[in-house]
């Protein structure tokens, strides 16, 4: 009897456009994280063909994940999570608490240096919001916060991929 040795698996093909996905990010207490997640961020939504929403990611991620950096103390995760036409994009960290939007936006300066980031996210994302991890009556264990971006282009026809960043 011959035996024949086993054949490769064929190898995978892209996902379908509006086929759901998740990728995830988990960087240090460390300043150049959130240039790390910009880039991540860039290059996933480059390759699944989601250019348009990307400026708008990157912006918010970056407000996000600098956040993370200046007011929490240990790790943060970024995870992006499409499922078409939504890209929803969570920065978690230990950070206990969940900013709000300023009560009154007019009263922030244009060019402020800080504290527009939660403003801006509220003028820039479809939806979003955070909660605090944990349970009470215990302290928070960290936060998760997190914003939609809305894809209003049509999907590409199923036969089309993106082309893949090199």
């Amino acid at each position: 009897m011959v035996t024949r040795p086993p054949q490769p698996a064929p190898a995978p093909q892209p996902l379908p456009f509006t086929a759901p996905w998740e990728y995830e990010l988990v960087f240090p207490h460390d300043p150049r994280g959130p240039g790390i997640a910009r880039v991540t961020l860039r290059a996933v939504l480059a390759v699944h063909g989601l250019e348009e929403l990307a400026d708008r990611a990157e912006l918010l991620t970056s407000e996000l994940t600098t956040n993370s950096v200046r007011h929490a103390w240990g790790p943060a995760t970024v995870r992006l999570a499409w499922e078409y036409p939504v890209l929803r994009v969570s920065v978690a960290d230990t950070g206990p608490y969940v900013p709000a939007v300023p009560p009154d936006p007019s009263a922030v300066a244009l060019d402020a240096i800080r504290g527009r980031g939660m403003l801006i996210l509220d003028l820039v994302a479809y939806r979003w919001g955070g909660f605090p991890l944990g349970l009470p009556p215990a302290e928070p264990k960290g936060k998760i916060i997190w914003f939609e971006l809305r894809l209003d282009a049509e999907a590409p026809p199923p036969g089309a991929v993106p082309a893949l960043v090199a």
